[in-house]
């Protein structure tokens, strides 16, 4: 550790399943020019929007082939025509968020997406349709078993991309996209949209069309509330683990890297941009 800090490396703890806890660093705060740059684009309009737009453009190509790959594996166990003209418009949505002018735009354009979305996933689930059935988004609280393990593993992931962006020095608290609030991740919900269909609600779709989980597992509360007891989630804690250990080609650098490490790319990768050793944010485009 003393050498580390020595040579201004920094140290970070983080739990098993992927929060920050704590960093150890030397003297000399070698981020900091980092953060100034981070700082400063987040206040410069065109660079805010440029990242903001990669973020939401990788949000719903990624979500739109989350819909074709559905197509192409179980057209005869879903409505095919309905999950197609849903990618469709998430297709569309593409060109008009490339050309979005302001943050406004782009925030209706990826609400409009998002509800188009929603509104087939429940074509995605094969099994156990009677216990996992889903009619739309929501939260705060989950009122049905989909949406209750949505928010828990989007949370698991929001932590995890965190991590990242403490490591690679960046400050998870300055966002481009979502606005700045007191205690507020912004930097890592702009980050999770990218990976919001692809890694965390597939990840929710595969456990219940494999049977990991079964609607037993859940408790309803007073109020609707729909909450996972206690064995649910060390189950889940434990298969998003494993999940994580899966190997992927990543898109951008073209190497095999595990699903867990992702949002350390991408977190370093922003970084790249903001140094100035990249021309653009490379978003995640998968396929």
């Amino acid at each position: 550790m003393g050498a580390c800090a020595e040579r201004n490396i920094s140290l970070c703890y983080i739990t098993p399943q992927g929060k920050f806890l704590a960093r150890v660093s030397g003297k000399i705060k070698g981020n900091v020019v980092l953060r100034q740059q981070q700082y400063d684009s987040a206040k410069n309009e065109v660079q805010s929007l440029e990242i903001a737009r990669n973020c939401i453009l990788g949000k719903v190509h990624n979500a739109r082939w989350v819909l074709e790959r559905a197509i192409r594996d179980h057209s005869l166990q879903i409505d095919a025509e309905q999950v197609k003209a849903a990618s469709e418009y998430l297709k569309n949505s593409l060109h008009y968020i490339q050309n979005c002018q302001s943050k406004e735009q782009i925030r209706g354009y990826e609400g409009e997406a998002a509800s188009v979305y929603f509104g087939v996933f429940d074509q995605l689930i094969l099994q156990q349709k009677k216990d996992f059935k889903f009619q739309g988004r929501n939260k705060r609280p989950p009122i049905d078993k989909v949406n209750a393990m949505l928010s828990f593993v989007y949370t698991l992931l929001t932590n995890q991309i965190t991590s990242a962006l403490e490591s690679a020095g960046l400050d998870p608290y300055v966002g481009y996209l979502h606005t700045l609030r007191p205690g507020r991740a912004s930097l890592s919900l702009d980050l999770i949209e990218e990976l919001r269909a692809v890694l965390a609600a597939r990840f929710v779709v595969s456990l219940i069309n494999k049977k990991i989980v079964t609607g037993k597992s859940f408790i309803t509360k007073e109020n609707g509330a729909v909450l996972m007891n206690d064995d649910l989630r060390k189950k889940l804690l434990t298969e998003w683990q494993n999940k994580k250990k899966e190997t992927l080609t990543h898109p951008y650098l073209n190497e095999k890297i595990e699903w867990g490490m992702v949002p350390y790319v991408q977190a370093m990768l922003l970084a790249r941009y903001l140094r100035g050793d990249l021309d653009s944010y490379p978003v995640f485009l998968w396929k």
